[in-house]
């Protein structure tokens, strides 16, 4: 039954990007803003990458320093998503089962999958809270 539900259903298709010279700064905040954990990279309409909350938690300045908050702030701003970002992404296609992806965030460790198509163009994302969503509605359909 789960490898007939298909990803391309239960994926989110409006998916929230940054370019790779994207200040670390500014991409900080798109995910604040929009309460979200990863940001696809995209170069044109090309999957470049992706970068996590992590990444950029990892990026920050640590208070350990002897640097002044000014020179901080120059040095995070000089920072841009290219430098923190993943660039080899484990990817699916919209045509494979959910239960492929659900495979890949366990075996992988990672929270959400890109969905591209054979081109390598970005299309979606599918993340545990979509797997999630999908597990109680099949539940409660079944009830």
């Amino acid at each position: 039954m789960l490898e007939n539900i298909l990803i391309r259903d239960w994926m989110t298709e409006d998916v929230i990007t940054v370019t790779p010279d994207t200040p670390i700064a500014n991409a900080h905040q798109i995910m604040k803003k929009n309460k979200i954990r990863r940001l696809a990279v995209v170069d044109g309409d090309k999957l470049a990458g992706i970068v996590t909350i992590g990444d950029v938690r990892e990026a920050s300045p640590s208070d350990a320093t002897s640097l002044t908050i000014w020179e901080l702030n120059y040095l995070w701003a000089q920072l841009t998503v290219e430098n923190v970002m993943s660039r080899k992404v484990m990817t699916v296609k919209a045509e494979e089962p959910v239960i492929s992806a659900a495979r890949i965030m366990l075996e992988n460790k990672i929270s959400g999958v890109p969905v591209v198509d054979d081109q390598e163009t970005l299309t979606g994302i599918i993340t545990e809270s979509d797997v999630f969503r999908m597990l109680i509605q099949a539940h409660e359909d079944g009830k």
